[in-house]
């Protein structure tokens, strides 16, 4: 899977990934207002409105960049009706030949994290029929129970050549209660960081493994560290455009031959037109607006690493 999407992000020169992460103040009143008309104010309701909101930044953007990044919380908070409309944005993305990172951010005990695995990655057993569930290419996993908890989804990139993202350093400013301390010697990310190395050498295609690191924009100078320590690893960095991060903080989280990273963007992207930059598009054109703020975010980006 590494390799499709280090593929994808060399034919559209974008190591860009759109973080689909909706809330209801995001969605176009008129997308809302026909959903309402047709569902109520109901978890159906809101859950069709996300649904058509997110079909309108793909198909607006979906030649642009290589990869989508829903984050699950979104639409878990809508209950059944919003997981609903997560599988069917996966589903859509997918036959826009676009590859889906679930951040999922799972990790449990052995036999739980397994069916995480399974429910996100891989295929479920029911009967004598092996059936997959979300579906996703890719997701994000928490990795703090150890090993235990990472390698049912290691188990499962290898059968189903699939992919994941471990958390090493996050981008919230919270992050360093923990992953900043000191521990034999080292910070606990630079620790977390051998282990992702350690877990991927059993999935590597190429030069990269399928088993990628999280490391924020926000801490540049931790990411040029982490760099260092994995370099066959493709690092996701989320923290750009909202959370302050720009393209001249992310030139070390890449690797010599230009490739070795993906950003994210999430709000910057799919709320473009509520902002300053992008307010002359209006709700009816928020998924141009929302390609405006790509192309903008490429050229940040290409710029930088110039």
């Amino acid at each position: 899977m590494i390799t499709k999407l280090l593929n994808e992000i060399q034919k559209k020169d974008a190591p860009i990934v759109v973080g689909l992460d909706p809330m209801e103040k995001f969605i176009p009143t008129y997308i809302k207002k026909k959903a309402y008309d047709e569902y109520g104010q109901t978890l159906k309701g809101i859950s069709e409105a996300i649904y058509e909101y997110n079909k309108g930044i793909v198909d607006a953007v979906c030649d642009l960049v290589p990869a989508v990044k829903p984050q699950i919380a979104m639409y878990e908070q809508f209950g059944i009706e919003g997981l609903m409309a997560y599988k069917k944005t996966v589903d859509y993305c997918k036959s826009k030949g676009l590859i889906v990172i679930g951040d999922v951010k799972r990790g449990d005990i052995g036999s739980t994290s397994a069916s995480y695995a399974v429910a996100h990655l891989g295929k479920v057993k029911v009967g004598d029929e092996l059936i997959p569930v979300f579906d996703e290419d890719m997701a994000t996993v928490n990795p703090y129970l150890g090993t235990d908890g990472v390698k049912p989804f290691v188990d499962v990139c290898k059968a189903e050549d699939k992919g994941i993202f471990v958390l090493v350093k996050t981008s919230n400013p919270s992050s360093g209660e923990l992953q900043d301390k000191i521990c034999d010697g080292k910070h606990v990310y630079e620790l977390m960081a051998e282990y992702v190395n350690k877990w991927g050498e059993d999935v590597m295609e190429g030069n990269y493994s399928n088993v990628g690191a999280v490391v924020g924009a926000t801490y540049p100078e931790v990411g040029k560290a982490l760099r260092e320590i994995m370099p066959k690893t493709l690092i996701l960095v989320p923290g750009y455009g909202a959370q302050g991060g720009k393209g001249a903080d992310l030139v070390h989280f890449f690797n010599k031959d230009g490739l070795g990273a993906i950003i994210n963007s999430s709000r910057g992207i799919i709320a473009a037109y509520q902002s300053e930059a992008y307010a002359s598009y209006g709700e009816e054109n928020y998924a141009d607006a929302s390609r405006a703020a790509v192309i903008a975010m490429k050229e940040d980006i290409k710029s930088a690493l110039k």
